[in-house]
């Protein structure tokens, strides 16, 4: 599993709706990939991709359905601003 980069870090220590609107546009698509996708693996998600699964591997997971993992409603609310973004940008997901 790579690290992840100093300023994703930061962008998951301060993604609270106010905090990261500013920040999440100067990230890029793969950027965004990552920082969605984190919260995913935090959550014990098992990935069905294998750009994610060679990235955060699955070890550890439990959770297989994206509908089932729960979130915080801070960290949910990031995660659907990172969806907009990626759709806004024309992200491949």
């Amino acid at each position: 599993m790579r690290l992840m980069s100093t300023s994703v870090t930061m962008l998951l220590a301060a993604a609270t709706l106010g905090g990261a609107v500013s920040m999440a546009s100067a990230q890029s698509c793969d950027e965004l990939w990552v920082e969605r996708n984190s919260y995913y693996k935090q959550a014990g998600y098992c990935f069905k991709t294998a750009r994610a699964i060679g990235y955060f591997g699955n070890g550890g997971c439990y959770v297989n359905s994206e509908s089932a993992m729960r979130f915080s409603p801070d960290v949910r609310a990031r995660i659907n601003q990172i969806v907009r973004l990626e759709r806004q940008f024309g992200c491949a997901r």
